[in-house]
């Protein structure tokens, strides 16, 4: 800077404005010298401000791209150990959903009393590096979370007691739900039969275990839904004409010699007026194609294992491809019907959306009543998708049983789980809250496991454990990604329970253990429910069965 300054102050006169080129030049027009003192002293004292500003806006556009580029580090340092978490994930939930075919009630027990013992860990190890924390003389024990602000190394978090002070308040809250939970919902005889159900229900996926593999389908055609979306809201976007205009100019008047920059796509045509209508439109086709998808893959479901329930000797009578054979018998003649079905399911959460855009723009507005009544109806329009959803999903069992159309199905759906409304709560409470349990306790295990193997925990591996920046990152990618395959698998094994329950409430109210008409249902809940089959029907069974083999039924 010394020399920069000498040169300015004692630099060749050659280089400064001459008297004659002041007379005929502005008279304000500074001297090369100077222009470069004044443009160094900016920088010194731009450079200055931004320094002193270690929150500003370009601080931490910079601060976040030396994150990403960390992140992104990590990725690829341990991609090949998150596929192998997510392997252990798929293993570990189908040898859950066997497991579920033989001991179901033993393993739901398990499932409860393990959480207990999970939680009951949490509350002693926050509470002992709690007192630990507390106990230093000079440690961070005083230091409060926003004390240190955001931080992108989660430790340093580790190292507050305030922190571990949340998470035990945290597992005895969990604690405490817990125990009301178990004390008023799964100790009544209507439970204890739901956990039996469950049991003989999960049978069906052991003879049909193609079903499992089925979330493989509908991953690719949801994926496949998106790039169409993506691509025709990309195409609509840029399909106007490309307006350039002068851009970062003073300068009012006519510029010929400018140069023009690309500005946007637009134009004034009737076409790109309604471009915003158009996306709406590409939206709601968007909606209703992942609808149709998600139906498809329902239909399938609920044929292959309505397949398994109305076969009366099984194994023998159930088909030998039933899944393909679901799958094309949805496409062939269910096809409309699940189409219907998806666009009243789009239609209503494209007007979510709306509600949503429009909630967006009125929260700057003064208008309580008109924000009182966009949040009236987003509740409404929430409580009539869920309601759609359910009769969807129990409208598609019974097209797939019957082969009716969607609103002879629907209509049969709704009065027969009226007529069964208990049982219906009951078995749908009990699935959802073991299949929950079943999700957190498999993403819990894989992620304790990556906790201690990107940690450097496990001794014998610690060699392998290659070098990160955050560790959270593989970790919470694994946990993600083990709650979604997790998700997967047990979205099968639901649609094999709720299949199977409308089999089973149908064979009761159409079937009476005649030779004309005998019970479907397995012997095991022909004793519990005291039906029996006639002995005619027995005896010819069992004629039968000398020839081609042992009667299961």
């Amino acid at each position: 800077p010394t020399r920069i300054l000498q040169g300015l102050s004692y630099g060749d006169r050659r280089r400064t404005l001459s008297e004659r080129d002041c007379n005929t030049t502005q008279a304000n027009v500074l001297s090369v010298n100077e222009h470069v003192l004044i443009l160094y002293f900016s920088l010194n004292l731009s450079l200055s401000l931004l320094l002193s500003l270690p929150h500003s806006g370009i601080t931490s556009l910079l601060d976040a791209k030396e994150v990403g580029m960390k992140i992104f580090e990590d990725y690829a340092n341990s991609w090949y150990w998150i596929l192998i978490g997510l392997v252990i994930t798929m293993v570990v939930s189908l040898a859950f959903i066997l497991l579920l075919r033989f001991t179901a009630g033993v393993l739901l027990w398990l499932i409860i009393f393990g959480v207990i013992a999970v939680v009951g860990y949490g509350i002693w190890h926050c509470y002992w590096e709690f007192s630990t924390l507390r106990g230093k003389p000079h440690g961070d024990g005083d230091v409060t979370i926003s004390d240190i602000g955001f931080q992108t190394d989660f430790r340093v978090y580790l190292q507050l007691s305030q922190t571990w002070l949340i998470f035990s308040a945290t597992y005895r809250l969990c604690a405490q739900c817990w125990n009301i939970n178990l004390t008023f919902n799964y100790s009544s005889p209507p439970h204890i039969l739901s956990i039996l159900f469950l049991s003989l229900f999960s049978r069906a996926i052991g003879y049909i275990m193609s079903t499992l593999f089925y979330p493989i389908v509908t991953f690719v055609l949801l994926a496949i839904c998106i790039a169409y979306w993506a691509v025709t809201a990309v195409f609509l976007a840029s399909s106007g004409d490309a307006v350039y205009k002068v851009i970062q100019t003073n300068v009012t008047k006519v510029c010929p010699g400018s140069q023009c920059t690309f500005a946007f796509y637009g134009g004034e045509s009737l076409y790109h007026r309604y471009i915003f209508v158009l996306q709406l439109g590409n939206l709601l086709v968007f909606l209703w194609l992942v609808n149709f998808t998600i139906a498809l893959g329902q239909c399938t479901l609920a044929g292959a294992f309505a397949s398994y329930y109305w076969a009366l000797r099984k194994p023998q009578d159930i088909p030998s491809c039933p899944l393909f054979s679901s799958f094309s018998r949805a496409v062939r003649y269910h096809t409309g019907s699940l189409a219907f079905g998806s666009l009243i399911l789009a239609v209503v959460q494209m007007f979510r959306i709306v509600l949503e855009y429009l909630d967006h723009k009125l929260k700057g507005a003064h208008n309580a009543f008109a924000r009182f009544l966009i949040c009236c109806l987003k509740c409404c329009f929430w409580c009539l998708e869920h309601f759609i959803k359910f009769m969807n999903r129990n409208a598609y069992i019974m097209i797939a049983i019957y082969g009716k159309n969607f609103c002879t199905s629907a209509k049969d759906a709704f009065f027969l789980l009226m007529r069964n409304v208990v049982r219906v709560a009951v078995l749908d409470k009990v699935t959802d809250f073991l299949l929950f349990l079943g999700k957190v306790l498999i993403s819990g295990s894989v992620g304790v496991l990556a906790f201690f193997f990107f940690t450097r925990k496990i001794p014998v591996i610690q060699e392998e454990v290659p070098s990160l920046n955050y560790y959270w990152v593989p970790l919470l990618t694994v946990i993600f990604g083990s709650y979604l395959i997790a998700h997967g698998f047990f979205n099968v094994y639901a649609m094999c329970v709720d299949t199977l329950f409308l089999c089973f409430l149908v064979d009761l109210e159409v079937n009476n253990g005649s030779a004309a008409r005998p019970f479907y249902m397995s012997s095991t809940l022909r004793q519990i429910l005291n039906k029996k089959n006639s002995k005619r029907r027995k005896d010819e069974i069992a004629g039968e069965d000398e020839k081609r083999g042992t009667y299961t039924g």
